[in-house]
Parts: structure tokens; sequence; C-alpha cells
């Protein structure tokens, strides 16, 4: 596995609830390539909690969308906007036991859309949301000049 790095932790206004360090009540999410994965392990926080210590599922949800558009940055080498998000509730997500993990990988491309199939895992290994992501992907100088998109090479060392 190698990390990625999140370049977008450099501009000055970035704060997304998913993957920027700078957000204290974001997800901080962070990401690793393994493979055609992209693996995110993740420790659920307690106010993150829909009812008792279950995790909320809009908050799985983007959880699943989140390391989608990773997918796009790093496999797609592009920038892009959630099309469609499908996502299925196949296990309880607990916020109490442990560490969850999260992966994706393209299933399909075209000229305008990448199809992503994404999971949590709980810490046994039990896949437990699963979701299938629709992207509508940019041309990449369109995501250079109008998303900050760096180019796939700034993700990694």
């Amino acid at each position: 596995m190698r990390k990625i790095k999140n370049p977008y932790n450099q501009l000055e206004d970035y704060n997304c609830f998913g993957c920027s360090s700078k957000n204290e009540l974001g997800l901080q999410m962070e990401f690793y390539e393994d493979g055609d994965y992209i693996v995110s392990k993740w420790e659920p926080k307690r106010h993150l909690a829909g009812y008792g210590n279950i995790l909320h599922g809009g908050i799985q949800s983007t959880i699943l969308d989140e390391i989608a558009s990773w997918v796009v940055y790093t496999k797609v080498k592009t920038a892009g906007v959630t099309a469609t998000l499908n996502v299925k509730y196949k296990n309880t997500v607990f916020t109490d036991k442990g560490e969850l993990t999260v992966r994706a990988k393209l299933i399909n491309k075209d000229r305008k859309f990448a199809l992503i199939r994404a999971e949590i895992l709980n810490s046994v290994g039990v896949v437990c949301s699963v979701a299938e992501v629709k992207y509508f992907i940019f041309p990449q100088e369109m995501a250079k000049q109008r998303f900050h998109y760096p180019g796939a090479d700034a993700f990694f060392e």
C-alpha cells in the first residue's frame, strides 16, 4: 500500500467535511492505494452516531461518496461530481467496535462518467455498506482550471 497525499490541504479555504485535516468536525479521512483499490482506515467518532452507538446512515453514505472521489482523482486522473449514489446497508456499523476499512475501485469509465464500487467493512472484515457511485467526470484541463485539480502525480511522493 502506498500513502496518498492530500494536495488540497494546501489551499487556504479548503475545509472538506470528508478529507480536510483542518476540519475539526469532519471525518478527516486519509487514503492509500492498494492495487486497483483506494483504501481508508477510519475510526468512527461517537458524535456521528444515529441511534445508540450505530454510525448514522448519512455519514456512511458520505464516507462511500468521499472515497469514490479519491478513485476519480487518482485512478481516473481528473475531478468530477457525484451523479448518483446508490447505497445498500447490509450490516450494522457501530461507532464503538473499532476501526473500519473503507475501499473503492473503478468499475467502468467512459468519456463522461466513472462507475465506482465502494464498501465499508467492520473491524472483523464483514461488509456492512456498499455503494455504486456514478461520477460525472470533467476533462482534465477543465478540472485543473475550475476545480484546482493538481494532476494525478500530486497525490503521490
